[in-house]
């Protein structure tokens, strides 16, 4: 009796431990890179470093990502997501800013707190990079407004509007960007309350709803 064969029998398991191992590369370099920016701050730490941490070459490295702030942000992706779950799962009630207000807040707090995966001290350790890492924070603006279109699309499901004929989906996804590096600039600036970043959101959110409505004095007076 023939031996029968399956053609591409062992491909799928062989494929399944390709992929295993690659992404237990990727995770050892981003544990290896932030546990150097822990010790020796993002710009003194370089990528030969990170990759001999891993037993790798840099070239490796850069198979995986395309710079160290691309090591940074793989923990913002991750937020990102979160946020946008979020921000779908906000009570249809709530007004637009006060929905992204309530999801970016529950969200960053659940970094600084350990929930949902999220490790509170690598959290720590990206926000101490952005007030003080220019490439960083530059990366991380660049990041922003790649990632802005999904956000205006969500808004814009939630609003029942199309976001081609409609520029106010596109105006509150840009205010969501803009609260988190004001957040950012206003930690660096040192005039903010607290250190606590998600507390610092919220106030930026705050600012925007009341600017929003804002009247100077002058202004009251004259109406």
């Amino acid at each position: 009796m023939e031996a029968t064969t399956v053609e591409g029998g062992c491909a799928a398991p062989m494929a399944g431990r390709r992929e295993r191992k690659k992404q237990r590369t990727r995770e050892a370099l981003v544990d290896a890179a932030f546990r150097l920016f822990q010790q020796k701050g993002f710009d003194a730490t370089t990528v030969e470093e990170i990759a001999d941490e891993v037993d790798v070459s840099s070239r490796t490295f850069f198979r995986y990502f395309a710079s160290k702030e691309d090591v940074v942000l793989t923990f913002q992706e991750e937020q990102f997501v979160t946020m946008l779950e979020a921000l779908s799962s906000r009570p249809a009630s709530e007004p637009v800013l006060t929905a992204l207000r309530n999801a970016a807040v529950s969200v960053i707090r659940a970094c600084e707190e350990g929930r949902y995966g999220f490790d509170p001290e690598r959290f720590g350790c990206i926000q101490q990079m952005m007030e003080s890492s220019p490439a960083v924070f530059g990366r991380s603006l660049e990041h922003g407004q790649k990632k802005q279109s999904e956000i205006t699309r969500i808004i814009a499901e939630r609003m029942g509007v199309d976001p081609a004929a409609d520029l106010r989906p596109h105006v509150m996804a840009g205010l969501a960007n803009c609260a988190f590096h004001s957040a950012f600039e206003v930690l660096a600036a040192g005039v903010a309350k607290t250190d606590r970043f998600s507390e610092v959101v919220d106030e930026v959110f705050e600012v925007m709803e009341d600017g929003l409505a804002y009247r100077s004095e002058e202004t009251t007076a004259a109406g």
